[in-house]
This record gives structure tokens, sequence and C-alpha cells, in this order.
């Protein structure tokens, strides 16, 4: 039996996530021959089938190159469903435009106060038979929310059919990570406790909140990115060797890594907030929350035990980067001090996608041994032909692949790791913007500093950084 879904349900379809990145995936679904199933967009927003459609036009448009013939295959495809979320008169609507489904999706694009309302008419209505429920983020906003949110999904649906999308995890450098490490041998001599002396994961954004202040006034870093998009990093570097590759074996070893991390303790958080940021519109005049987090975390397990890693994450910083840096340990000293540093291994997942490798080596000197660091790199540029995040996701979602997407137990283990620090107060700490974070944060580095993205690549300069 084919396991694809045969209907795509997709609620906030005339949303801001749908216009920027859904019909966007949607069409790369179809030209690469993917989507082949009604998308029903569901909405309370007044309008018709054809408005819709118009919608959908303007948002390739605008965000994804309309494609004549690729969108005049997508507009056949789509159908409308207006109504309200509350009103059971909007989902018989809906059983109607399901007539013959037998294994359809739900993608809920919606705040989770709505999802109840929702899966109760979804139920009422006899649309639940075989489905999927593709849930986008965020999965609450602490680990009682999260809790009261799985319950709620999981009424209704068993785990393998809830699928909880994160994009970050679509994106391919990230997935790289986890190729990177076990399909090349020489990464498992030294990646343990015994050669890595510390790690660091940095995600910087040279930008503010860009007109969001309202949403990300109620979020703030910690919540936005660290505890979802850069614990999956920290999980793909840090797990163990599946020891199959079905989701449920991956994802074994990515709760396990979650596992292994103790509660975070409020002296290894320092939050900061970038001048300015209480001006934006609909930021709170006496905001608490932080544009900058950085936190120090312990994986007690065989392999990384007594190995530090260090995660910070903001907006107005320096530059746009997502990199790893794993400092490895000292050699015994030989030559020179003065110039012998640690080995690295930096991986960065965006602007570019780099692999390199700091060492030191001998330069000039006749006389006498002289030596300096040296960065060795392999770089490469997204192609064309790559996957989005959306369209990798929503493609998985549709073939039942539950590979890249969060499984309960990973959500409330993630959940738990930062909980403890979650409104309690911790310090907030000015920044001014286009700097590495408050000051305080040295308090927080690594033993030889933090590595700081040298975005106009200069191996020198990045082999001094690290």
């Amino acid at each position: 039996m084919d396991n694809h879904s045969d209907a795509i349900v997709f609620f906030g379809a005339t949303g801001d996530l749908a216009y920027k990145k859904i019909f966007p995936a949607l069409q790369a679904m179809l030209k690469r021959g993917s989507l082949n199933v009604p998308v029903i967009g569901v909405a309370k927003a007044g309008w018709n089938l054809d408005q819709f459609k118009a919608r959908a036009l303007d948002s390739l448009e605008k965000h994804g190159g309309a494609d004549p013939e690729a969108f005049r295959k997508l507009s056949s495809l789509l159908r409308y469903v207006d109504g309200d979320y509350g009103d059971p008169a909007t989902f018989e609507a809906l059983g109607r435009e399901l007539q013959g489904s037998r294994r359809p999706a739900h993608y809920l694009a919606i705040p989770p106060a709505m999802f109840e309302p929702v899966l109760e008419n979804l139920v009422h209505c006899h649309c639940m038979a075989n489905a999927r429920m593709i849930v986008e983020k965020p999965f609450g906003h602490d680990l009682a929310s999260a809790r009261r949110l799985n319950k709620t999904l999981l009424r209704n649906f068993e785990e393998k059919n809830v699928f909880r999308i994160d994009h970050y995890l679509g994106k391919r450098p990230v997935n790289n990570l986890v190729v990177f490490r076990f399909a090349n041998t020489f990464m498992e001599s030294f990646w343990n406790r015994n050669y890595v002396e510390s790690v660091q994961i940095t995600m910087s954004e040279d930008f503010g909140v860009q007109g969001r202040g309202a949403f990300y006034d109620q979020i703030g870093t910690i919540r936005d990115v660290i505890q979802n998009h850069l614990f999956q990093v920290l999980c793909n570097i840090a797990m163990e060797p599946p020891v199959r590759t079905d989701s449920e074996s991956v994802r074994d070893e990515k709760v396990k890594v979650l596992k292994a991390i103790p509660n975070l303790e409020e002296r290894n958080v320092v939050r900061g907030q970038f001048l300015g940021y209480r001006e934006e519109k609909g930021v709170a005049p006496d905001s608490n929350t932080e544009t900058f987090a950085a936190v120090k975390l312990e994986v007690n397990s065989w392999r990384w035990q007594g190995v530090p890693f260090y995660i910070r994450a903001g907006k107005h910083l320096p530059a746009t980067c997502t990199e790893i840096v794993c400092r490895l340990r000292k050699p015994p000293a030989i030559f020179p001090a003065e110039g012998v540093t640690s080995n690295y291994l930096r991986m960065r997942i965006n602007p570019d996608v780099a692999i390199a490798m700091g060492m030191t080596v001998m330069v000039g000197g006749e006389t006498r041994i002289i030596t300096e660091p040296v960065e060795m790199v392999a770089s490469a540029q997204p192609t064309a032909e790559q996957m989005d995040a959306y369209e990798k996701v929503l493609s998985d979602a549709l073939a039942g692949d539950a590979t890249l997407f969060a499984r309960e137990d990973y959500v409330e283990e993630a959940w738990r790791i930062v909980d403890p620090v979650l409104g309690k107060g911790t310090p907030l700490h000015d920044y001014e913007p286009q700097t590495w974070g408050p000051a305080t944060v040295e308090e927080l580095a690594p033993a030889g500093g933090w590595c700081n993205p040298v975005i106009d690549h200069d191996p020198a300069k990045s082999a001094q950084a690290a």
C-alpha cells in the first residue's frame, strides 16, 4: 500500500508563513515530482478560490519565482475552504473536499491555542482516519506547555503520525554534519573527550527584529533558536552512530544526547539585549527579553563527559553566520610555545558551507624553527538543485519519513534543559549593536576565548580567532 499522503489540508493558508515559504516550497515540490495531490487551504479571510490562487501566484512572484507551467499545475491542485476554525460548518465543507482521500495530511501553521478546536472538529467530521498531523513550531513556550501540547496531539494521533516541523532540520548543511561524522573514518579517531577540549556553536545575525518586535518580545533568543535549532545542531555533532538509518533509530540517538545534558543553571547563562531594542515597534518599554544568549552545557555521555559545549546566538551582531568550532587539546610542547596553537575543526552551515581544519606549520626561519597557525578549507556554495528547507521537510512528511522531525520525548527533553532559566529574571546586560554581545559574555568564554566567525574568509584571521 502506498504510504504517501493523498491530500494536504493547510490550516493558516492565508498567513505570512504560507506567503513567504509554503507556496514556493509547493511549487518546487511539483517541479521535482513529489507533489501531485490536492492542496486544500483553510482560513478565515472571506476569500474564494480565485483569491486564494491569486495569493499563491503573488507569493511565487515575490518569493520563489513563478514558473508559468508549474503554477498552472499547482493551481489545478489548489482548493479553498473559508471559515472559522471553531465552526463545525467549516469542517463539514472540508470533509466534502476530502471525499475519497484515504490518508490526508493536516498541516497546522496556526497558533497552538487553536490546535484543540481544530483537532476536535476534525474528529467530528471524520477527517482523521489514517491521517498525519504536521505541526509548525513553536512546540510550546516552556516544559509545561510542551507537555500540554503533546497531550492534545496524542489524544487523537499516534506519535508515528505526528510530524513536528523545525525547518532548520531541512537544511542540507545541517544534515551534512551527520554524514561528515559517520562517513569519514578519520573523524572517529579524535571525536571524543580524549582529544576535544571544547565545542562552540555560534548562530549570529547582523540584523535586528525586522519589524517583528511584538512577536519577538514574547519569545527571546533562548526560546527562538537555542532550544530548537541549535540543540538540533548539537545533537547532530554529539550523537552516537545509529544502529540503522530508519527514523526511530536516528531519533533515539538524538534523544540520548539531550538526556545526557543536565538542567541549565543560571551561572551558565549570559543574556543580553542590544541597545535600541526597547524602541522597536511592539516591544515593551521595560522589556526583559534577551536578543542575545550564551549558555554552557555538559553532555554527560561516555564520549563527551568533561567536554564543555558552548552555544551563543544573537541579533545585531557583526555577521550573519552559523558555525561550529571544535577546539582540540594542545600537543605536548616541543617547539616554541608562542607559535603553537590548538588544532581545531570548523564547520560552517551558513552563509557559505565550509569545513576547515586549523593546524600549525613551519614558516621561514633558516636558523631556528618558526611556526604559525594556518587553516585548510574545503568550501562550497549551495546549488540551484538543492532542496529548500521547507520543500525537504514537507516532502518527507507527505512520504511518512519522520527522521527530520522532533519526537515527543525530544521536544520535552529540550524544554527540560532550558526550563530552569526561563522567566527566572537572570541578569540582562546591554550591548552595542554590531558587537559580539555584552562584555560579561567573556566570563562564560571557553579556554582560549570565543571564536568569532569571519565572513569575508581570511584563513589567517580564522586561525588566529581559533
